[in-house]
C-alpha cells in the first residue's frame, strides 16, 4: 500500500491510536504511549522499497478491504484477478480472501506472481487457480539461445508434474521481463518459442505487443521496465507493418489450440531429443499432436511415430501415421503435426 494511502495517512496523523493502525506492521519510536504528533513509525515494507508499506495480514480488518477490492471490480465485470507479488503474502491470507470473493463470484479467475519455490504447496494452501509458470518461461528462452533442448525436457517434464495438481499461468513474456523477441540471440526462434507455449499445457498468455515482435530490454535500474511498457498507438493501424508477419504467426498457432482446446491440460512425452533437435507429443484423452523443433542451420530428418500431416510450420513426413514416421525440416525448422 503506498504511503500516500488514506489508511496509512490517518496513522500518520493519529498515531498509534488510529482505526488503521492494526493494518501495518508498526513499531513506534519508544513505544505507542511515547507517541506524539508528528512522531513517525517505522514500518515493514515491500522487499525494500520504503515508498510501499507493507500490511499486517493476520488482519481481519486487512482481509475485509483486500476481498473488497477484488469484489468491487468483479462487480463491475472484470472475470478475474492476477495477484501482484503473491509469493510475499502469506497462503493463509489469500484463503481466507480467495473464500470470500469466491462465494460471490465463483466463475473468478485467481491468479498470483510466484517466481519461485513449491508452486504446488502454493496454490493447495492459498486456495488460488494458478501462480506463474517462470520455470518454463526461462526454459524455452534459455534452451533456444544455448541450443540445449535438454534444458526444455527436463522442464517440460516438471511442468507435467505441476498438470497434476493444477493448471498453471503459462507465457514467454511479460511486464516484468526483457520481451521475447529482445531476449532470443537468433530471431529465427521466435516461433520456436511461441510453438512451445502454445502446444504445451496451461492458460498461455500473450504480453501486449509481443504479437508484433516489440522489442525492449529490462534494466535494474530507477525506470529500467520502461523498454518493455511502451505506449501504444491511437488505433491498430498505425502500428508498424513489421510486426505482421508475428501477428498472423499468433493468428496461426492461437487458431490451432482453439481446434484444440484439450492442450489446456495436455502433458507431454519426449520422442526424441539431441542438444539442437526435440520432438515431443502433447497428449490429453484421444487427443495427440506431435511437434518437431531445431535450432541447427543444416536441414534435419527426425523421429516422429505416428505422426501424421502438417498442421502448422514447413515440414514433408515420411510414411505418415506409421510407427516409423519421420519428419523432414530446414535449417532452423518447425512443424505441427496431427497425431
Amino acid at each position: 500500500m503506498g504511503r500516500g494511502h488514506p489508511a496509512f495517512q490517518r496513522v500518520l496523523a493519529e498515531g498509534p491510536a488510529a482505526a488503521t493502525a492494526g493494518w501495518f506492521r508498526l513499531r513506534w519510536p519508544g513505544g505507542a504511549e511515547a507517541w506524539r504528533p508528528g512522531t513517525e513509525p517505522a514500518y515493514d515494507d515491500f522487499e525494500g522499497h520504503a515508498a510501499l508499506v507493507a500490511l499486517d495480514h493476520r488482519s481481519p480488518d486487512v482481509v475485509d478491504h483486500v476481498s473488497g477490492v477484488m469484489e468491487h471490480w468483479l462487480d463491475r465485470g472484470a472475470d478475474g484477478w492476477r495477484l501482484d507479488a503473491a509469493y510475499a503474502v502469506p497462503t493463509a491470507f489469500w484463503a481466507q480472501v480467495a473464500g470470500r470473493v469466491r462465494a460471490r463470484h465463483p466463475g473468478a479467475y485467481l491468479m498470483g506472481e510466484v517466481i519461485h519455490g513449491d508452486q504446488r504447496r502454493f496454490v493447495a494452501e492459498s486456495g488460488l487457480d494458478a501462480v506463474t509458470q517462470y520455470e518454463l518461461w526461462k526454459a524455452i528462452w534459455s534452451s533456444l539461445n544455448d541450443r540445449n533442448f535438454f534444458e526444455l525436457d527436463a522442464a517440460l517434464n516438471r511442468h507435467d508434474d505441476v498438470l497434476g495438481r493444477f493448471v498453471p499461468y503459462t507465457f514467454v513474456g511479460n511486464h516484468d521481463v526483457t520481451r521475447i523477441a529482445s531476449r532470443l540471440d537468433d530471431e529465427r526462434h521466435l516461433a520456436h518459442a511461441l510453438v512451445v507455449l502454445l502446444t504445451t499445457g496451461g492458460t498461455p498468455a500473450v504480453y501486449a505487443g509481443d504479437e508484433h515482435a516489440f522489442r525492449g530490454v529490462k534494466e535494474d535500474r530507477a525506470g529500467g521496465d520502461d523498454a518493455v511498457r511502451p505506449a501504444f498507438p491511437a488505433a491498430p493501424g498505425e502500428l508498424s507493418p513489421l510486426g505482421l508477419p508475428v501477428y498472423h504467426l499468433h493468428q496461426e498457432l492461437i487458431g490451432l489450440r482453439r481446434r484444440h482446446r484439450w492442450l489446456h491440460t495436455a502433458r507431454t512425452t519426449t520422442l526424441h531429443l539431441r542438444n539442437e533437435q526435440v520432438v515431443y507429443e502433447a497428449r490429453e484423452g484421444a487427443g495427440r499432436l506431435v511437434v518437431a523443433l531445431s535450432v541447427s542451420g543444416d536441414p534435419s530428418e527426425l523421429p516422429a511415430p505416428g505422426a501424421g500431416g502438417v498442421l502448422a510450420g514447413r515440414a514433408d513426413v515420411v510414411a505418415p501415421g506409421s510407427p516409423g514416421a519421420r519428419v523432414r525440416l530446414p535449417g532452423h525448422g518447425w512443424a505441427v503435426l496431427a497425431g
